[in-house]
């Protein structure tokens, strides 16, 4: 029998979108299934309580029940860190593997190998959050040296309200952030249901657009050894990016 490839997701309780979309990505790839554990997460907001949400603990119980199922990759399926600071998922995934010993990863830190794997240091960036939320991503990034100032953002705070912004409204916000000088476009949220745009959004846009559901896809494949390159029609992400 082929050795299965099993990748475990943790996933935002309100998250409807990231489920169904992961399932899809790898339903190409005959022995990679996609297990998923969930913990509290109703909102986005930089108030102690939904700050409180992101808290290591509750994180690691769920990771260490996905333990139980032997998975190959452990990976936050989040980008909280964008707002939290990138060193909140560095710590947690040194956590994770040291509770575990298994491999992990994140939307946001796979976006930031992305990033600098390809060089993009000016990029478009759409997301559902509040204005306060986008502020503390922007000035993430520019830590980083990547310059995300053509951007739109919602000013949604209900996290199960991102799952329906429509797939006509987030092409019109990737369009307004396409703007010259631009090398790419990041949609930043894993209840948006983004990822089966981009095909089509690469093509009129002729940019890459990087969802970032896609990009933990991408590196929970490449830890658990699969070539990324066998996921098909979900963008160039998996095509060109080693």
């Amino acid at each position: 029998m082929t050795r299965r490839v099993l990748l475990g997701m943790l996933t935002p309780s309100s998250n409807t979108v990231l489920e169904p979309v992961t399932q899809a990505m790898v339903a190409g790839l005959p022995e990679v299934s996609a297990h998923f554990g969930r913990f509290k997460v109703t909102e986005i907001a930089l108030s102690g309580a939904a700050l409180a949400q992101f808290e290591d603990a509750e994180i690691l119980r769920a990771a260490e029940l996905l333990a139980h199922a032997k998975v190959d990759v452990i990976a936050w399926n989040g980008t909280s860190s964008g707002w939290l600071g990138f060193n909140a998922d560095e710590r947690l995934c040194e956590r994770i593997t040291a509770a575990t010993g298994i491999k992990t990863t994140t939307s946001m830190l796979a976006l930031n190998e992305i990033l600098k794997t390809t060089g993009v240091t000016r990029a478009g960036l759409v997301t559902p959050y509040r204005d306060d939320v986008q502020a503390k991503i922007l000035a993430n990034y520019a830590k980083l040296g990547v310059d995300f100032s053509n951007e739109r953002h919602l000013g949604l705070q209900d996290n199960f309200s991102f799952s329906e912004v429509t797939a006509e409204q987030l092409t019109e916000m990737a369009r307004a952030v396409a703007a010259d000088g631009v090398q790419a476009l990041a949609v930043v949220c894993t209840n948006l249901r983004a990822g089966p745009l981009v095909e089509a959004l690469e093509r009129e846009l002729e940019l890459p657009v990087y969802d970032t559901i896609a990009t933990v896809v991408w590196k929970s494949l490449i830890l658990a050894g699969v070539d990324p390159k066998r996921v098909e029609g979900w963008g160039s992400l998996f095509r060109d990016v080693a």
